[in-house]
């Protein structure tokens, strides 16, 4: 299936916390949507990594994505090297998307950092004739996306685009607290952890209002670029 966005996550429920918003509505303009989350997050303080899977059930009703798979990296541990990097390419390859959704370039976990250079240096990889992948068998023909964008996580950076999420708001705190587990969830007897808390969830609230106050509406999810956006048409950017 050949995708028109493919998001990449250190863990599952990043994308729930950053770009949830953002995916509902490429969708709902018709645009085919996957994950590829590349840990099961099994170093979590709280849950497991069979509890995550299950969430990840729900959470993937509730945005309505058209592919998502896990690539079982280890948490923690994952590191950019031949064989990380063969692997990013290679679902790079068979899902062929025009953008990548990628973890923040620079935050508080040291695995989003990581993860958005892995796939940052896959993408460009991906476009070499010389280097061989396979799928199911099959030789892999070579694909590089028209563009990277890392949305933004705990740590606050500036932002070059930011999207308007507003009708898909309610919908994206549905997605986080689909992993109840590891956000706020009044009978859980799990220990507490900084993202755990009520404040927590009021911190991505406020965080989407910051972003969409920028750009005029209630809520936004930001991004950032590494290579310069393009247009024909200034308007187009309105």
């Amino acid at each position: 299936m050949k995708l028109d966005i493919l998001a990449f996550a250190a863990h599952p429920d990043d994308i729930e916390l950053a770009a949830s918003g953002t995916v509902m509505a490429h969708i709902a303009l018709g645009k085919k949507v996957g994950i590829i989350d590349l840990t099961q997050g099994e170093l979590g303080s709280r849950g497991s990594a069979e509890i995550r899977m299950k969430e990840v059930e729900v959470s993937n009703k509730i945005l309505g994505v058209h592919v998502r798979e896990n690539l079982k990296f280890r948490d923690g541990f994952f590191v950019k090297d031949e064989a990380h990097l063969l692997k990013v390419i290679e679902m790079i390859r068979k899902y062929q998307p025009e953008i990548i959704l990628a973890n923040a370039v620079s935050d508080r976990h040291i695995d989003h950092g990581k993860a958005a250079d892995l796939i940052n240096d896959a993408c460009f990889l991906s476009g070499l004739v010389k280097i061989e992948t396979f799928c199911n068998g099959e030789s892999q023909n070579v694909w590089r996306p028209k563009a990277v964008y890392h949305y933004i996580q705990d740590h606050y950076l500036n932002p070059d685009i930011v999207v308007d999420i507003t009708p898909y708001f309610e919908k994206k705190m549905e997605c986080i607290k689909a992993f109840s587990s590891q956000f706020y969830n009044p009978e859980s007897t799990e220990p507490q952890t900084p993202i755990s808390s009520k404040d927590f969830l009021n911190f991505i609230e406020s965080r989407c209002v910051q972003f969409g106050r920028t750009i005029n509406v209630k809520y936004g999810e930001g991004f950032t670029v590494k290579r310069a956006m393009g247009t024909k048409d200034l308007s187009s950017l309105l």
